[in-house]
């Protein structure tokens, strides 16, 4: 494990496993580095080096009181790029953390990028307004701050659940998914909770997609009751230019941590990697 300092001041937490072709994680919101451990130990047993961080804000990382706009996340994610030297490398991007991708090769290129991966990623636009009207309306995302404001702990509890579809029928999402979700999202703070839902409810990354010159793996699943397939994986893959796309079937948000779409991801990444 490792420490970066970014720009301005702000310590990030990362791990570093392996030997080999560089592939760094980003992980989703509330989570950290830890929600790629399973992925981590993959490309690491399979000749590749895994390095996951945690965002500001979350983990093991420095908890400041600002910088939570994905412009910063996308600093954020160069500096530590930068520290590590990286060439060649594969990202790898969950949920928020797809934006934080897509926002990187925006501001930064791909100069530095071999290959992209967007797992249940928000990009193109998550929330509904009149350039996005088919979005997720914008209530939804003032109750996930009231709740975070409310009571966190019990509210993170209740979020979990359809974060890995254990409230639909033969489900194979284990208490210990729910379990470490709570563990994680307790260990964000909570100003990055709340300004990090105005953040992905709100920003644009249309742009940013058509900046994408890498190959790129879009996978999402068509039940993910968090960030809806036909509102971003399907749009994402048509605005990439020659991104290939993968649907799971009944999958829910936590595809990476899921048991059965776990290994089934897994076996994906590791040939999109290799090819």
């Amino acid at each position: 494990m490792g420490r970066v300092r970014t720009r301005d001041g702000v310590e990030l937490f990362y791990n570093d496993w392996g030997s080999g072709p560089p592939v760094l994680f980003c992980h989703g919101w509330p989570l950290n580095g830890d929600a790629w451990q399973d992925q981590m130990k993959l490309v690491a047993d399979n000749g590749f080096r895994g390095i996951a961080h945690d965002r500001r804000g979350h983990g093991r990382s420095e908890q400041p009181w600002g910088g939570y706009d994905f412009d910063t996340f996308a600093d954020d994610l160069n500096d530590l790029i930068q520290a590590l030297d990286l060439q060649d490398v594969a990202l790898v991007a969950h949920s928020m953390g797809g934006g934080e991708l897509a926002r990187y090769i925006g501001r930064h290129g791909t100069a530095r990028v071999s290959k992209a991966v967007l797992l249940s990623a928000i990009p193109p636009m998550l929330g509904q307004n009149d350039r996005n009207p088919d979005g997720v309306p914008g209530q939804v995302f003032e109750d996930l701050k009231s709740g975070i404001l409310g009571e966190r702990s019990q509210f993170w509890k209740d979020t979990a659940t359809g974060f890995f579809g254990a409230n639909r029928p033969g489900s194979n999402a284990t208490r210990g998914n729910e379990d470490a979700f709570w563990y994680m999202a307790m260990q964000e703070s909570i100003e990055a909770g709340v300004r990090c839902v105005d953040a992905f409810a709100w920003t644009d990354f249309t742009e940013d997609l058509a900046k994408f010159d890498v190959p790129t793996l879009v996978v999402h699943g068509d039940d993910d009751q968090v960030v809806p397939y036909s509102v971003s994986g399907g749009k994402t893959a048509e605005l990439v230019r020659g991104a290939q796309l993968k649907v799971y079937e009944g999958g829910s948000h936590g595809i990476a941590l899921v048991p059965g779409d776990k290994e089934r991801f897994n076996k994906d990444l590791l040939e999109f990697l290799r090819s």
